[in-house]
């Protein structure tokens, strides 16, 4: 690990003193960076210092998924970076990488990425969002949002509308499922394949479970 990247993770801890959020702590932030590098290596000319950094330090800024500006968060994140690279004396070039890589992470700020390292953190993030670790995480947020695991009635949305801000569960058609499309990396979107199978599979499995609890028909 690098000084700046030390420093990097100091900045964090202390912008997140007091800040509670199973889905986004410091574990997700090591497992982010573990998968950054891991998918780096199919890249040459990566800068990945910029990259090690911009995992980092890619939630600084990290606005509750219920609030009004959430989509705003990774913008906001990459404008804090640059301040704090800046003064760390880094040269504006690096800046610019480390910035558009967290500004396009995000799934809700909609912003394409234009560099290999942009693009390696945003598949790295999304990954996170899938898997075992998605689903914790999934269950997680909507725990501390205060929604229901499913709609026991029509777990499926068969005969209702969507909607992952009253049922966990929903979330997995309204985003994660669509996650594995949106990857930008070979070896992204292999791992999101096998991820998203798991999703699947659970969602099978409640399902069947589901079903053997609720009363007889007729």
């Amino acid at each position: 690990m690098t000084g700046l990247a030390e420093a990097a993770l100091r900045f964090l801890t202390a912008e997140w003193q007091g800040a509670a959020d199973a889905a986004h702590d410091l574990g997700h932030i090591a497992r982010v960076r573990q998968l950054a590098g891991h998918i780096a290596q199919g890249f040459s000319g990566v800068d990945l210092e910029a990259l090690d950094i911009a995992a980092i330090l890619h939630d600084l800024v990290n606005l509750p998924k219920d609030a009004p500006d959430r989509a705003r968060a990774s913008r906001l994140s990459a404008e804090r970076v640059a301040g704090w690279l800046s003064r760390q004396g880094w040269p504006a070039e690096r800046i610019a990488i480390t910035a558009h890589a967290i500004e396009a992470h995000s799934f809700s700020a909609g912003i394409a990425p234009r560099i290999p390292e942009a693009m390696i953190l945003q598949d790295a993030d999304r990954l996170e969002a899938l898997g075992a670790i998605g689903l914790a995480r999934m269950f997680a947020v909507s725990g501390a949002l205060g929604r229901a695991l499913f709609d026991p009635v029509d777990p499926l949305a068969r005969n209702r509308a969507l909607d992952d801000g009253a049922f966990a569960l929903d979330h997995l058609e309204t985003k994660l499922f669509r996650l594995a499309a949106t990857m930008q990396t070979e070896e992204g979107r292999a791992m999101a394949a096998e991820r998203v199978e798991f999703l699947r599979a659970f969602r099978g499995r409640l399902l069947d479970e589901i079903a053997q609890g609720l009363p007889p028909a007729g």
